[in-house]
């Protein structure tokens, strides 16, 4: 396989974030491919979820908190710069994504001298989840992805977050405790979090290459912020602009 990339990008925008997360799939790379971001304050559910059974929508309005889509499924979170995210994207029919994820993600966090225990869909230290993962997958191969606590309080995230519905339904969240590293004592900054997670990707995946966003990539996230990421159904219903016009792959 050929060398991957570490990718060089920031986007202060929530939806620019979510939309060059999805484009460096949907450029079909033909290496894997480490992406490590912050979004500002915001609320991102799952793709096939509905809003209004995930977010407390009416403190988002109040507290200016956006609330948008993304497009891999699992559960809904809060995002803001106390959380890590981390997006791996592998070429091809890659087997058990979630297994790779997960032990990328418990070797960053033994990295810095916690004790990992997979569960299901997220990383847990005892019985508080500090890491939560999704997948999306095409035909060119497929994007896991992992928020990581770095000092995030949980009640920030359960003031945005609805309690489980009393109806439950295949896609509503899976709703755990959430800790942050700082919360299990450590002081970490997010400098040495990433670097953290940068040993066990290249441990796990080879040299990775630190780059600038292709053109090609930079083409699909114009593409998909004008489909998706900028269109006010995407986010509210999960529905793409009609007539979109999308890149080539490649």
């Amino acid at each position: 396989m050929k060398p991957g990339s570490d990718i060089d990008a920031v986007f202060e925008d929530p939806a620019e974030n979510l939309a060059f997360d999805e484009a460096l799939l949907r450029a079909a790379p033909v290496a894997p491919l480490l992406w490590i971001w912050r979004n500002p304050a915001c609320v991102v559910v799952g793709r096939g979820q509905k809003v209004h059974r995930e977010v407390r929508l009416d403190a988002c309005a109040r507290d200016g908190i956006p609330v948008l889509r993304r497009a891999s499924g699992g559960g809904t979170v809060f995002h803001d710069p106390g959380n890590l995210n981390i997006t791996l994207v592998l070429p091809g029919p890659a087997d058990r994504p979630l297994e790779a994820l997960g032990e990328l993600m418990s070797a960053a966090v033994r990295e810095l001298g916690l004790p990992p225990r997979l569960g299901e869909r997220g990383l847990f230290i005892g019985e508080s989840k500090l890491c939560g993962f999704a997948v999306f997958r095409t035909k060119t191969g497929l994007l896991a992805h992992s928020t990581l606590l770095i000092h995030t309080a949980a009640e920030r995230i359960g003031a945005y977050l609805t309690t489980a519905p009393p109806d439950p339904r295949p896609l509503d969240s899976h709703r755990s405790p959430v800790a942050s590293l700082a919360d299990h004592g450590l002081r970490a900054g997010v400098a040495e979090v990433s670097a953290a997670v940068r040993v066990a990707a290249g441990r796990q995946l080879g040299s990775l290459d630190r780059r600038k966003p292709a053109e090609w990539e930079l083409e699909w996230h114009r593409a998909l912020l004008h489909s998706r990421y900028r269109y006010t159904q995407w986010h509210a219903e999960g529905a793409q602009r009609e007539n979109a016009v999308m890149p080539q792959t490649g």
